[in-house]
């Protein structure tokens, strides 16, 4: 019999799906696993080996070490296995012992760092700023709460049901405004970042900025400015990205801002000029507008020019129709400031702004990291290079988050950072994006999932696609807000679902569904005989379904 110790099961069901792995590895007779132990008892033949084994513990997430007395194997299994751990120690890292250092302390930092003690790895985060990255302190959670105390002070302007309910001009007070979001703000890093770290004695916490000294070693000046070097058997950098800024003469003498200064601003502009296009100026347009302010776009092509066209087509239309002017093909030449006020210069004219926001993009953080000395590749953006199992080109270096050439979403990087903790404990986890939602959070929000029509050509795919616009959506109807449509593209051989483009109030409630159709490979027949709750803006998505083979309007209200 042979004893293995099993590191990271959390119920009796765990303990059951790593027996049924156990058992299909060949030469593996019978394995009684007991979640309460944490323990596993083999029968064994002797061609069964340790990495059989391990991997096929690791391929759920969990850790597997020899523990126990035990009667060998016939062929002397377990001591092959102690005799293998004991060899490659020094090479791989025993994982009882394993290392992990971690750079940032962001989603995928953070991700990375409980995964890898729950494989029974030891780890050293590093974080140079405030713990907890860009999502709690500077992005997704301040920026949504703006967003949505806006979308609060537009409704109380106008909806349409202003002639039954009298419409008011809001008083907005933007310092108040402000104190309540950043209270947020640090109660969710308190709660998730700072208290999680503190409490879990497997992660040592280090402050400062690291660097790269060689393939196993960083060197970190810390906060006190000493410097000290942390070896690690495997590393994670997750750096996160920061603003880009465009080279306009002028621009670096202003006091423009950022997202990261828009967001903490104690009051409103009257006019705010955005140099931008996609998903965060956008976003913050609106947000600023429905507050108060006068606010113009300048788009060097059109909004969201890399999505299906109608995406942009209809924000532009949206946001034209709550005043937001948005100028596209333009970009400025020049920007100047004075007497308390931007002027840009471009080739529709000068336009004036009290508070000018750029937000064109985000470039990732491997500046500084002298990630040429561990052998670790980035591409022409600086962005690190990596495979699907998040591991770059230098064995013991893995990289996850928005400082790689992955998509800049926060549930990417989290994703990412776990896999990257499995495979740095000796598993095989990949990320597969094939089925990866994105939502704006404008209004009407966009949301979108696989390919779009241009994209599925390019990969040589034929396609065939509906586009139902929100006047057939009887929820839509019922709020008296149909702006927006529901768009899905097909394989046009087999009619399964390939891509779902939306833009729809509280489309992000519905791309989940979409997801799930397409990762189950259904055909748009499929999901249109699916049951769908009534007056619910997801029944979209079976209406679009239903219009490849049926005229929607000539439908009673909740037909199947």
């Amino acid at each position: 019999m042979t004893h293995l110790n099993i590191t990271g099961m959390t119920c009796d069901s765990c303990a059951a799906h790593v027996k049924q792995a156990l058992e299909k590895v060949p030469g593996v007779r019978e394995a009684i696993v007991s979640y309460s132990k944490g323990t596993a008892q083999l029968s064994v033949g002797p061609e069964t080996s340790l990495a059989a084994l391990t991997a096929a513990v690791a391929g759920l997430g969990y850790l597997a070490t020899p523990g126990g007395a035990a009667i060998s194997a016939p062929g002397g299994l377990l001591d092959k296995m102690r005799d293998l751990l004991g060899r490659n120690s020094n090479e791989s890292g025993d994982r009882v012992g394993l290392h992990v250092a971690v750079i940032g302390s962001g989603g995928a930092a953070m991700a990375a760092a409980l995964k890898a003690v729950e494989q029974g790895a030891r780890v050293t985060l590093i974080e140079r700023g405030t713990l907890g990255g860009s999502c709690v302190n500077i992005g997704c959670v301040p920026s949504k709460i703006m967003i949505r105390a806006a979308h609060i002070a537009h409704l109380r302007r106008v909806s349409p049901f202003d002639g039954g309910i009298q419409a008011a001009t809001p008083m907005i007070d933007r310092s108040v405004l402000l104190a309540q979001q950043q209270a947020r703000v640090d109660e969710l890093r308190r709660a998730k970042y700072e208290a999680i770290l503190e409490g879990n004695p497997a992660i040592t916490v280090v402050r400062g900025e690291a660097r790269f000294k060689d393939g196993h070693t960083l060197t970190v000046r810390l906060d006190s400015g000493d410097e000290r070097e942390v070896a690690f058997d495997r590393c994670l950098v997750a750096t996160g990205a920061s603003p880009v800024i465009p080279t306009i003469p002028g621009l670096a003498d202003t006091p423009y801002w950022t997202s990261t200064e828009a967001l903490v601003c104690d009051a409103i502009p009257a006019r705010l000029a955005v140099i931008g296009s996609s998903v965060v100026a956008v976003e913050l347009a609106q947000a600023f507008s429905r507050l108060g302010s006068k606010v113009t776009i300048l788009a060097r092509n059109t909004l969201f020019s890399r999505d299906d066209p109608a995406i942009g087509a209809a924000i532009t239309a949206a946001f034209l129709g709550e005043g937001i002017e948005v100028i596209e093909y333009t970009q400025a030449s020049r920007v100047a400031y004075a007497n308390g006020e931007f002027a840009l210069t471009t080739g529709r004219g000068e336009i004036h702004a009290e508070q000018l926001l750029v937000a064109v993009g985000r470039a990732p953080n491997t500046r500084g990291l002298a990630l040429q000395a561990a052998g670790v590749a980035v591409n022409g953006g600086g962005a690190i290079v990596i495979d699907q199992g998040m591991r770059t080109g230098a064995p013991a270096i893995y990289a996850a988050g928005d400082c790689t050439d992955q998509p800049q979403f926060v549930y990417v990087a989290a994703a990412a950072g776990s896999r990257a903790a499995i495979n740095m404990t000796g598993g095989d986890a990949v990320l597969n994006l094939a089925t990866m939602p994105a939502v704006v959070f404008t209004d009407p929000q966009v949301a979108t999932v696989g390919q779009c029509e241009a994209q599925a050509r390019r990969d040589g795919i034929e396609t065939d696609s509906r586009t139902l616009t929100l006047d057939n959506v009887p929820r839509a109807l019922a709020n008296f807000d149909t702006r927006g449509f529901i768009k899905l593209v097909v394989e046009k051989s087999s009619g399964r679902m390939i891509g779902v483009q939306a833009v729809a109030p509280e489309a992000g409630e519905l791309i989940q569904t979409a997801a799930l159709a397409i990762r189950a490979r259904m055909t748009a027949q499929e999901l249109a005989d699916q049951l769908f709750p009534y007056l619910t803006m997801v029944e979209g998505l079976k209406l679009a379904a239903q219009t490849f083979n049926k005229d929607v309007a000539q439908l009673s209200c909740c037909a199947g």
